[in-house]
């Protein structure tokens, strides 16, 4: 699917809009000559929709290409300045608040390293973030395009180490509502895996692949499908759920191997190896300055975790053959890298085909960055999204998979 072709018609002229942000987005800087060539449409076509784009403060006259014959080209940019995105993350173990350009640009950052947060208690605090953002005048409220939130599916239901019970009032908690009454703003609301996966698309591995498949380690472990350019949530948002997927356990009894991938691979998993051999830790920067016994405990459960991934990797290619696996999220980007290497050596072994396994170009704030980028992709055009709120899923069978312990 090219989802850079342009229709000659004049009946299409938002789908051409799109077609042209999107073209400018990806490959800029542009010239309009080469917009004609990549979207089909006419020198003259293109030319007009530029220039309401360049009226609309969203795209800029940048530079001059010389070198050419004739007199030199003038490329187009998204102007960074002509959107503005907040994307707010919401996961077990943090709350991270960004301010984005329309070049996905992060303005500013606000940060809150606290596990099992309540409801209220995260609300003052995104309340208190908005606050700040208006009062150091970060954005143009102007051109604010919307609010983006990326939150897990089922928190406050799926039994996690060390989860109070009190955090089951996240399950009936009225997150859009609350959002209401804070900002009267567009709300898009995705689960955290899936809004890092958008993220990607749009502003990071995306431009090269177009289809991949998105690991996402945080306290859980999620994943994105994203086909020919488009991020696929299934029919009940539920695509790329690879938390659940069954995986055999090696070190496990032989009744027992069996067990959702999400209780092999997670942050909060690693949290708990490293507890077990007398190291505390709790939040990903602490694991950047462990001791030499500490470093070698975390390669060691790097290297477990990378011969489940690599299955995984495996039957993802078998399934939808995918241009590449990528893997990001919370886990730091050195430990990811590690992570790889050892997944590229399990892969050398086995003869089975095997997708491209590279780290994700997002960094560790990867969901509230991809949050942010759904009320900057509905602006710009760079895909479509149904800002519905999806905090639940029907199919809450999936939480019992495996007769599934606290992971």
């Amino acid at each position: 699917m090219n989802d850079l072709a342009g229709s000659n018609s004049e009946l299409a002229a938002n789908h051409n809009r799109g077609v042209i942000l999107r073209a400018i987005q990806r490959y800029q800087p542009i010239s309009r000559t080469e917009l004609a060539r990549r979207s089909g449409l006419t020198k003259q076509a293109v030319a007009r929709i530029s220039e309401r784009l360049i009226d609309e403060q969203l795209v800029i006259e940048a530079r001059r290409r010389h070198g050419q014959p004739g007199q030199p080209a003038i490329e187009l940019e998204i102007n960074p300045d002509g959107c503005y995105a907040i994307g707010v993350g919401i996961a077990r173990d943090h709350l991270t608040i960004v301010a984005v350009d329309a070049t996905g640009t992060v303005r500013a950052r606000i940060h809150h390293e606290s596990r099992f947060m309540l409801p209220e208690a995260v609300f003052e605090r995104i309340e208190d973030a908005f606050a700040t953002l208006r009062r150091r005048r970060t954005i143009d409220p102007r051109r604010l395009a919307g609010v983006g939130l990326a939150i897990p599916d089922w928190l406050g239901e799926i039994p996690f180490l060390g989860m109070p019970p009190s955090y089951a009032e996240w399950t009936d908690f009225d997150v859009r509502g609350r959002f209401a009454a804070i900002t009267s703003q567009p709300i898009y609301i995705e689960n955290d895996a899936t809004a890092a996966t958008i993220g990607e698309l749009n502003y990071g591995l995306g431009v090269e692949s177009r289809s991949f498949f998105y690991i996402f380690i945080g306290s859980g472990l999620g994943g994105g499908v994203v086909l020919d350019g488009v991020c696929h949530r299934g029919v009940t948002g539920l695509s790329g759920e690879i938390g659940w997927l069954p995986t055999i356990a090696a070190d496990q009894p032989e009744g027992d191997r069996v067990v959702p991938l999400g209780q092999l691979v997670s942050l909060f998993l690693l949290y708990d190896y490293l507890a077990r051999h007398g190291i505390a830790v709790d939040r990903p920067s602490q694991l950047m300055t462990l001791d030499e016994a500490g470093r070698a405990l975390v390669s060691a459960w790097l290297r477990r975790a990378a011969g489940y991934i690599a299955d995984a990797a495996i039957h993802i290619g078998l399934l939808i053959d995918p241009d590449a696996v990528l893997i990001g999220g919370r886990l730091p980007v050195r430990l990811i890298d590690e992570l790889l290497r050892y997944v590229h050596e399990h892969l050398a072994l086995d003869p089975r085909p095997a997708p491209p396994i590279h780290r994700a170009a997002g960094s560790e704030d990867a969901a509230a960055l991809g949050a942010a980028t759904m009320p900057l992709a509905d602006a710009l055009r760079l895909e479509s999204y149904d800002p519905v709120q999806r905090t639940r899923s029907p199919l809450t069978g999936l939480r019992n998979i495996a007769g599934a312990p606290a992971v």
